[in-house]
């Protein structure tokens, strides 16, 4: 997904030639590249739709907070990445084959775009890690301050927007080196245009120092350093939690209250938690392959060459299983959720106009006092039983009221 990929290099590269056949880690990359673009955009059709749900959700004015803001931008650095991927999986994947070199493939048009998706992904996704860790540690402020009020939390909030905006300027400021060192060049000795990327040289002693210095910064920074504050506000916010759970064993040991179960811990700092694992699990074992293809011979070709499908897949579930997380582990993220649809539900039923079999449009005084007893709080009281079932409303306006009401205002 990012500058390193599969299809991006040179000639040898794009057409496979340099590759071991008979190792069993190219014979699992060629046959899983069949099938990776097919696997990816069902990913991404799943991943960009839930996206949006989370930033529609998150962006309510009862759920802004510094954490729901940040994993707001989250949802929006994963959306954007998995838009600019659909393209490109569409035509180096599925309409052309992964290794196929071609003048139809490889198009000034198309290999430009794809300079641009490794470009961009590689942004989106150094945003997304860093949010990641700014979540990490906002938590854990907040577990660690004992301030509370409605100054506390303005604050708060401003101070998430401005690492927000810290973080996506350092990112942009950390790309540019790798923005400058991709390009296209054209293929000699064919017959047809062919547009391929030039070759970085990586794992060769022909690699420049531009080059390789801006790989040593782009794994440092965007790969090792977040997942290393990952793992320490990670185990910080463990003890805490630890911490937590022993003050309140103890303080229910003093009031005589027999413990028959453990004691549930936040459900926030647990799927921040799992969040950061993920990340985790995503990006460490990449910035690994990272350094040991600049400084180990034929491992790039050998080793992450193949496995570069496998990572590109890995980040897109990544991006895409966060609205899964919320629905399971946040109440208030499900009922904003439920709020949400069964708002649009009742608008969308007061906006048409009932008719008869005769021809007769009803428009009664009944359906629109249903329409204001549903709103604001009697459809909180709803949702809390069926948010989609209208009957226990209905049941509010009894039976005189609606023949007393309901009257045809113009018969065709």
């Amino acid at each position: 997904m990012e500058f390193l990929n599969n299809t991006t290099f040179s000639n040898e590269i794009w057409t496979g030639s340099q590759l071991n056949d008979h190792d069993a880690l190219t014979t699992f990359s060629l046959a899983y590249g069949k099938i990776h673009g097919y696997v990816s955009l069902l990913v991404c059709f799943f991943g960009i739709p839930t996206n949006i749900i989370n930033i529609t959700v998150l962006t309510r004015k009862h759920m802004q907070t510094s954490i729901n803001l940040i994993l707001t931008w989250m949802a929006v650095s994963d959306m954007l990445t998995m838009v600019t991927y659909v393209p490109f999986v569409v035509h180096f994947y599925i309409q052309f084959g992964t290794y196929e070199l071609s003048a139809e493939k490889n198009t000034k048009i198309w290999m430009e775009y794809l300079l641009f998706h490794i470009n961009f992904s590689a942004l989106t996704h150094t945003i997304s890690i860093w949010l990641g860790v700014s979540l990490a540690i906002f938590r854990y402020m907040h577990l660690r301050s004992s301030e509370t009020g409605n100054l506390v939390h303005v604050r708060r909030i401003i101070r998430a927007r401005i690492a927000i905006c810290v973080i996506i300027a350092c990112s942009v400021l950390l790309m540019i080196p790798n923005f400058m060192s991709t390009s296209l060049e054209l293929k000699a000795n064919t017959s047809k245009v062919v547009y391929i990327i030039e070759d970085t040289n990586i794992g060769t002693p022909n690699i420049t120092l531009i080059n390789f210095v801006n790989m040593c910064i782009y794994s440092a920074l965007a790969k090792f350093v977040p997942c290393l504050l990952m793992i320490v506000f990670g185990g910080l916010l463990l003890r805490t939690l630890d911490m937590q759970v022993r003050v309140r064993r103890k303080r229910m040991k003093k009031l005589g209250v027999i413990m028959t179960r453990p004691l549930n811990t936040s459900r926030t700092t647990v799927l921040l938690l799992i969040v950061m694992i993920l990340f985790l699990i995503t990006e460490l074992p990449q910035g690994i392959l990272i350094v040991l293809s600049l400084f180990k011979s034929g491992f790039f070709l050998d080793v992450y060459i193949p496995l570069g499908d496998v990572m590109d897949i890995l980040a897109l579930v990544n991006n895409a299983i966060n609205f899964v997380l919320y629905c399971s582990m946040n109440r208030e993220f499900r009922r904003t959720l439920v709020r949400i649809v069964c708002t649009r539900g009742l608008k969308h039923y007061r906006t048409h106009a009932h008719t008869n079999a005769t021809g007769t449009e009803l428009v009664t005084e009944a359906a629109q006092k249903l329409s204001v007893m549903v709103d604001n709080h009697a459809c909180d009281e709803t949702i809390s039983k069926d948010p989609l079932d209208t009957s226990n409303v209905m049941t509010m306006v009894s039976a005189t009221e609606l023949s007393t009401l309901i009257e045809p205002k113009h018969t065709k």
